[in-house]
């Protein structure tokens, strides 16, 4: 009697935990490497529209609560680590929708990131800035906030969620 292969239930969830693993080890080393580089405010122009800074975010995203008195570090690295947990349930409960577990797994990953950085040190080390004429309106100068790999992984895995729901939406109809 020949056993039938199981079906492909998508990649396992070690693959995505993985995935999140590389996207953790790239931003703490270029995060090592801006901290072994640079002081706290300096800038080296690469383009005429982006820089790399040393800035140090105690808050979350466009420094979200930086101005706390310190329980937002201890609110975000909980924060981090619940919603790993959900994240890992999601996956191991939806193992065949690859775009959605690869994008939950870049928001895990990111989410991670940033948390190391406000174990060690009390704050998100960023260093990636743009400067565009078209944002004067909205940030001094022109300048996005400066953010960091852990930032653009999470960006990356919004984006997406929201285009696999699309995409689900269209299945569906």
């Amino acid at each position: 009697m020949a056993i039938k292969p199981r079906p492909s239930s998508g990649p396992s969830l070690a693959l995505w935990l993985a995935l999140a693993v590389l996207v953790i080890l790239l931003d703490q080393i270029t995060k090592t490497l801006i901290i072994g580089t640079f002081r706290l405010g300096d800038t080296q122009p690469v383009w005429s529209f982006f820089n790399l800074v040393r800035v140090h975010n105690t808050g979350a995203a466009f420094s979200f609560l930086a101005g706390a008195s310190g329980w937002q570090r201890w609110f975000f690295v909980g924060l981090g680590f619940v919603a790993s947990a959900f994240i890992i349930w999601m996956i191991r409960s939806h193992p065949t929708q690859k775009l959605f577990c690869f994008a939950v797994t870049m928001i895990m990953g990111g989410a991670l990131g940033n948390v190391i950085d406000r174990l060690l040190h009390g704050y998100v080390v960023d260093f990636l800035q743009f400067r565009f004429s078209i944002l004067e309106p909205l940030f001094h100068g022109g300048y996005f906030p400066s953010f960091n790999i852990a930032d653009s992984a999470i960006s990356l895995g919004a984006i997406c969620v929201i285009l696999d729901e699309i995409l689900r939406v269209r299945r569906a109809k």
